[in-house]
């Protein structure tokens, strides 16, 4: 609690009103707001308060006409947008190509000198507040952009990618609230020059599965190559839903897409819509207590496309590999499961009949 002598200080600080020209004593302000803005009114969208506070918390928090400069203003992404729609933005393909160029730099040059303009970015966090009221330290900028590094560096571009999902019963409170009802994965490859892709978890299912099962979907997204690459897409999706302790009894799903689906397509847009698996697993088996697919507040599921129409046992097999393990030891192990199950002719495939489904509009 401030001292006596803190107090009487402040009484005789100087100070100018934010909403007005006057200016005068601290200890005179609040007589000011009382008697020249008992209702103020918000400047950018005109909604009026009971209280000057109320106005700071509605202009940092809620209102949508305030206009904020992109974070990464400095480093080229020079858009200007209404703060509700900063998370769209940061998913658009100009502020994507920023980071990867600004990463890029690192990644070629790795001088301190760059990573000094990192921690130095004054950057809008995206949660609402306007860039003259909240901005991120310049140590969280630095934390931020380094984990972008490190995302880089381990990328996926064989067309697998193992999704980590942290903070699991956050994100489905959020779902079963309807704050958020799905989740997408970072986007991935299936080649350095091949299809980019994404999956997108329903926590709290989608269409006729909600409130019963989680959904997963996958979602093939518009690449720099899509010109030279084959339409439609017709590769097997694998999802793998990892369990966590010893017994390891992973859940595993497949569907074979739809090649008259428009979610296979080239994509004209940003992303096609999702298709998969709408009951990939009971909600009631991820409510129970201990159960083993979330751990520590996460969860692990792998995303594998199948270019090479495995049998079934091989695919398994593949899933189900220690991920610790090298790619190139990875695939020779792969390799010599698929001689072992080519030897038993009498198996039949387990993409037979079965096809994704469309998630239900959003």
């Amino acid at each position: 609690m401030p001292d006596r002598g803190f107090r009487n200080d402040m009484k005789s600080l100087s100070i100018v009103c934010s909403l007005c020209t006057w200016n005068g004593l601290y200890k005179d302000y609040e007589e000011h707001l009382k008697t020249s803005h008992p209702n103020p009114i918000c400047e950018f969208c005109e909604e009026q308060f009971d209280s000057t506070i109320r106005l700071e918390e509605h202009k940092q928090k809620e209102c949508t006409k305030i206009t904020v400069p992109c974070a990464l203003k400095e480093y080229g992404c020079l858009d200007s947008v209404y703060r509700v729609q900063l998370q769209e933005h940061y998913l658009s393909d100009i502020h994507q190509k920023t980071i990867v160029n600004f990463i890029r730099r690192l990644m070629s040059k790795g001088t301190n000198e760059q990573y000094e303009r990192a921690s130095g970015m004054d950057v809008d966090i995206g949660q609402g507040a306007s860039s003259s009221i909240t901005t991120t330290t310049n140590e969280n900028i630095s934390t931020q952009m380094q984990e972008v590094y490190d995302d880089m560096q381990y990328l996926s571009n064989d067309g697998t990618f193992i999704w980590k999902i942290t903070n699991f019963h956050e994100k489905m409170m959020d779902a079963q609230y309807e704050r958020q009802t799905w989740i997408d994965s970072p986007p991935f490859y299936s080649s350095s020059n091949g299809y980019k892709m994404r999956a997108r978890l329903y926590l709290n299912g989608d269409g006729n599965a909600r409130h019963t099962h989680m959904s997963l979907f996958f979602v093939l997204m518009r690449g720099r190559n899509d010109a030279i690459l084959k339409f439609p897409f017709n590769y097997t999706v694998a999802f793998c839903l990892y369990d966590q302790t010893p017994p390891q009894r992973h859940i595993i799903d497949f569907f074979q897409p739809d090649t008259r689906s428009s979610s296979f397509q080239r994509p004209r847009s940003e992303m096609n819509i999702a298709n998969g698996i709408p009951e990939f697993f009971p909600l009631m088996m991820m409510q129970q207590e201990g159960n083993p697919y979330v751990r520590d507040d996460t969860m692990f599921i792998k995303i594998m496309i199948d270019f090479g129409d495995m049998p079934k046992t091989s695919l398994l097999y593949a899933l189900s590999l220690n991920h610790g393990l090298p790619t190139n030891v990875q695939r020779v192990m792969i390799k010599e499961a698929e001689r072992a199950a080519l030897q038993q002719p009498y198996e039949t495939n387990i993409y037979e009949n079965k096809v994704g489904c469309e998630e239900s509009a959003m």
